[in-house]
């Protein structure tokens, strides 16, 4: 305590404080100015990267612009993030060494902490594991529309410990890479619209078919929809009979993510197409019967008994 109060220490502080500023305060403000600019070179390049990346893809008719442009935004957010932890780390070692901190004990000390952590950490380290190669065999990307463990909605953000998905009705949910035991991507290379159409029992279904194919030729025929269908409609025949209708299944190939936006004006000129033809959309009826030789029971009401009901 008396050593605190002796004008010699102070002295001392005072001019071991001086060479500090004097010797090691500039080469820690360069370091930080480096730091500064490395940042925003990186930040700079990878938008670079990523404008020529997609400019590439939108000249090569070959390429999907939309699945590739998913895969390279994905790529370069991760790439991003590695370069930008490398770059801390970086930084803050040059920061304790201009301090006078040996950094070799707390290098190797970071050895063992990281050791221990990986035994106590398993999970951790599965959720990185789970990560990279979700992202190396190109599983989700970024913009996707997919299914985790039966949740499904959009691909927000894929990183090495966790996806992020956001619901149809905006609900954020954030999966972590080593409990996503399964995936259904709904968007990947192309997507289909399945339609299982109900007609009533005396319809034709070979009008009913052809009726549905012009239809859907009409739609792809379209300046709105052209570019969003892949194929023509295709027609897979009469597949079940249900309790009051005939249900005849098709199909339409789309570009990923349009396929709800095909189906739904589909089934709106499906409509006016059978009011124009007059094909009956069957709904539930009910018939009663008193055995299996008589006749169904028939109820007439005359005009004269809905008037005494009145």
């Amino acid at each position: 305590m008396e050593q605190f109060l002796e004008s010699t220490f102070w002295t001392e502080l005072f001019k071991n404080f001086q060479n500090w500023l004097i010797n090691e305060l500039p080469g820690l403000l360069i370091a930080l100015v480096l730091f500064f600019l490395a940042s925003k070179i990186i930040d700079f390049s990878l938008k670079k990267l990523n404008k020529t990346l997609l400019n590439r893809v939108a000249k090569n008719e070959a390429l999907d612009s939309v699945e590739a442009e998913k895969r390279i935004i994905t790529l370069t957010s991760i790439i991003h993030s590695l370069l930008k932890i490398i770059l801390w780390i970086i930084f803050l070692m040059i920061i304790l060494q201009k301090f006078g901190i040996n950094i070799a004990p707390i290098l190797a000390g970071a050895g063992i902490l990281g050791l221990a952590v990986g035994f106590g950490a398993q999970e951790l380290v599965r959720d990185f594991i789970s990560g990279f190669f979700i992202i190396l065999e190109n599983h989700i990307r970024t913009g996707d529309v997919a299914i985790i463990n039966g949740t499904g909605g959009l691909v927000e953000k894929i990183d090495f410990r966790t996806t992020t998905l956001r619901d149809f009705s905006g609900v954020v949910h954030v999966f972590q890479n080593g409990k996503i035991s399964e995936i259904s991507n709904v968007t990947k290379d192309w997507s289909a619209m399945v339609f299982d159409i109900s007609v009533a029992y005396k319809e034709n279904p070979e009008v009913v078919m052809d009726i549905m194919k012009k239809v859907g030729d009409e739609l792809q025929n379209d300046p709105e929809f052209k570019d969003k269908i892949i194929e023509p409609m295709d027609i897979l025949g009469l597949d079940e009979f249900g309790d009051s209708a005939i249900i005849i299944k098709a199909r339409l190939k789309t570009k990923p993510m349009q396929q709800w936006a095909v189906g739904r004006e589909y089934r709106k000129r499906l409509k006016y197409a059978f009011d124009h033809h007059n094909i009956e959309i069957p709904f539930p009826h009910t018939t009663v019967y008193w055995g299996d030789k008589i006749n169904p029971l028939k109820i007439d009401v005359n005009n004269q008994m809905l008037d005494k009901l009145k």
